[in-house]
């Protein structure tokens, strides 16, 4: 835990309802020399968190940056990165998406799918982790006076950038497992490193999947910046945005406005986050009773 002078001691949770995530700014109660107890969380900005129906998970907490990370090996799903952005903007997040690995001859097919990340408007940085200043110049103007979290599949090269960005750091690097082409989980916690007085980056394990199912169906569908100027003029309030008549996002697929993988995600997040809250809203059985 770091203080406000800067200093660090260890500390336990006081308490079992507390959840804490890297970002935090919490009340701690001094004990022993070099330890502590945290009694109390300060209200949070914004918080970072994946879930599915039964569970979540904290990433980081008051965050102004979601840095995404992909590289051409080993392969990424372009779903992923797609959930990240609703993530960063249910948050009121910036999102960018860093392209890592650029020395790489794979490097060049990737084209087509970092521009559909652009094509939304999006930042899109290429960069190689491993070279030199000019190549890290892009990535250190983005994180300056932001408190980043980067979020990406293991073997992308998260520790290798944060490594890059502040020498000494020595992060837990990984192996890419050629016959499973997956890279191997080295970041097993959430980690987050002062770069400033007041900016940081939060560097996260390695993901394969990222629920979003704690989002409302609103905060999902405002995450589509393509959609936003189309979801509101549906005929019906609650469209679905598939065979209903009058729906708005569908006559912009029909113009070729709108990419119809666009609007097939946002159905499928929207079905996610249906079933948590059937999943929750559901009443606890009673224990049974023997006569």
């Amino acid at each position: 835990m770091r203080l406000d002078d800067g200093s660090t001691i260890n500390c336990v949770l006081r308490g079992r309802s507390l959840a804490v995530a890297c970002g935090d700014r919490v009340r701690v109660a001094p004990a022993a020399p070099g330890e502590g107890a945290i009694e109390a969380l300060e209200p949070r900005g914004t918080l970072l968190f994946r879930s599915d129906a039964h569970r979540q998970k904290l990433l980081a907490a008051n965050v102004t940056q979601v840095l995404g990370i992909v590289a051409p090996m080993p392969p990424y799903d372009d779903e992923l990165v797609q959930r990240w952005i609703v993530a960063a903007e249910s948050n009121g997040c910036r999102f960018a998406l860093l392209a890592n690995k650029r020395d790489l001859p794979g490097f060049a097919a990737l084209g087509p799918r970092l521009d559909a990340c652009r094509a939304l408007g999006y930042a899109v940085v290429p960069l190689c982790a491993k070279g030199d200043a000019a190549d890290l110049a892009p990535v250190q103007a983005l994180v300056a006076g932001q408190r980043s979290v980067l979020v990406g599949q293991s073997g992308m090269g998260k520790s290798t950038l944060v490594n890059a960005l502040l020498p000494g750091t020595q992060a837990r690097v990984g192996e890419i497992s050629g016959a499973l082409r997956a890279g191997r989980h080295t970041t097993s916690e959430t980690t987050l490193y002062a770069l400033g007085p007041e900016s940081w980056i939060v560097d996260s394990p390695g993901m394969k999947e990222f629920g979003l199912a704690h989002l409302s169906g609103a905060a999902i569908a405002q995450g589509f910046v393509d959609l936003r100027a189309f979801i509101g003029e549906c005929r019906f309030r609650d469209c679905r945005h598939g065979s209903e008549p009058g729906c708005a996002v569908q006559a912009a697929v029909a113009r070729g406005e709108v990419r119809p993988w666009r609007v097939a995600l946002l159905q499928r997040l929207l079905a996610e986050s249906e079933r948590r809250e059937r999943t929750w809203s559901r009443p606890a059985r009673e224990p049974s009773r023997r006569a």
